[in-house]
């Protein structure tokens, strides 16, 4: 098997389940992991299969910050020159630029997936933060040197394009979801609930469902509300909460056989993202499919790349941004008309399974990998504005 050396300078946020699923499908390539330090409170992931360059006290803190102003050192680089891997896969494009000088020193071609706030966040936000501004400066030499960036969506894929990436190297390729593992429940055992799971920041739009909820559940009282995440909104909405007399439960963060659990109970799925001040927007929103593929519909704002993962009329129910009003209408339709709900949920699955399949997707991938080590893209893969070929797992 080839090795591809899978990037991101914390390995790896909880929420990063989509990283750590497509790495484990991986059939022709074997992962491993670089990282400058374990995420605190993290994802388990093969830490057998990682290179970690903090690992803890002065010595750590030093190679890291040998890494981020030099690039790997020589046991690093022989470590991984070990395994003889064939490329590196960032993840993030501000990663991609603390990988740069990994790939440069060990002569690797370097891949990067954008997944969202990377591609529409505004740079007077990246620069509050030291990689942010550092992404800032090398984005040129990242733009130049990259071999292959990967869009989440179609959304994402424009948004690269305006900020001058390469349109022969930027290609839109869906992550995919475990179909077998996100997968209906009995549908007997299904509550009136609405289920919401994400980080409690300004993106996510989580006031905006207290505000629709606060309608929903003075018309069908026996609605419950279910919030999983944190974040530093989490105050701010359990106010708003009490102020508009919305019954919730703040669940917290909860790990992802919790997650899965609620998808298959809850009658009606509500993440509605919206373009937060900052400019940072939905690229994709695999919990979106994660959820569909349980048979569980889709409310949420036409934002982003949100549509690109949710079929209006088909697999949910899309509102304008930021109109909490017609939320509402759309989750009480949902909620109290069976066969459409049924429907809804049904074509969500088959849509998942046709088009995120993650075992298709994660193959496909893989193809793009082989083209990123022999310095080529076949023109299948290279994407324009019009509808993606349906190799790439988009409609037609």
């Amino acid at each position: 098997m080839k090795t591809v050396l899978i990037f991101r300078t914390q390995l790896l946020e909880r929420s990063e389940t989509f990283i750590r699923a497509q790495a484990e499908n991986l059939l022709r390539y074997d992962p491993h992991y670089v990282g400058w330090r374990h995420k605190t409170d993290g994802l388990a992931f093969p830490r057998e299969k990682a290179l970690v360059i903090n690992t803890g006290g002065l010595a750590g803190k030093l190679r890291e910050a040998r890494f981020r102003l030099l690039g790997p050192g020589y046991e690093s680089l022989r470590t991984l020159r070990a395994l003889g891997p064939r490329l590196v896969h960032a993840h993030f494009g501000l990663d991609a630029c603390e990988a740069l000088s990994l790939a440069r020193r060990l002569h690797l071609p370097l891949v990067t997936t954008f997944h969202g706030y990377d591609a529409t966040m505004k740079d007077s936000t990246l620069r509050q933060w030291r990689t942010g501004r550092k992404f800032i400066r090398l984005r040129p030499h990242l733009q130049d040197r990259g071999s292959l960036f990967i869009a989440v969506s179609e959304f994402v894929r424009n948004r690269l394009l305006s900020m001058g990436f390469p349109p022969e190297r930027t290609v839109v390729h869906y992550i995919g979801v475990d179909a077998d593992k996100f997968s209906p429940s009995d549908p007997g055992i299904r509550q009136p609930a609405v289920l919401f799971v994400g980080r409690l920041v300004e993106k996510k739009g989580c006031s905006y469902l207290l505000r629709a909820m606060s309608e929903v559940q003075r018309v069908a009282p026996e609605t419950r509300l279910v919030i999983i995440g944190d974040g530093p909104e989490k105050q701010n909405l359990h106010n708003l909460a009490r102020k508009l007399g919305v019954r919730v439960e703040f669940l917290g963060a909860q790990p992802p056989d919790v997650v899965l659990s609620w998808m298959t109970l809850a009658s009606v799925f509500c993440v509605p993202s919206v373009t937060a001040n900052n400019g940072d927007s939905e690229g994709f929103g695999i919990v979106f499919a994660e959820a569909q593929a349980c048979a569980t519909p889709v409310v949420s704002f036409a934002t982003g790349g949100i549509p690109e993962a949710v079929a209006h009329g088909k697999t949910g129910l899309l509102a304008p941004e930021r109109d909490w009003q017609t939320l509402a209408s759309s989750l009480l339709l949902l909620l109290r008309n069976n066969e459409l709900r049924s429907r809804l949920g049904l074509a969500g699955r088959r849509r998942v399974v046709s088009q995120f399949n993650l075992r298709k997707q994660t193959a496909l991938l893989e193809d793009l990998y082989d083209h990123a080590v022999v310095g080529s893209l076949p023109s299948r893969h290279i994407t324009s504005m019009k509808p993606l070929p349906k190799e790439l797992g988009a409609e037609s």
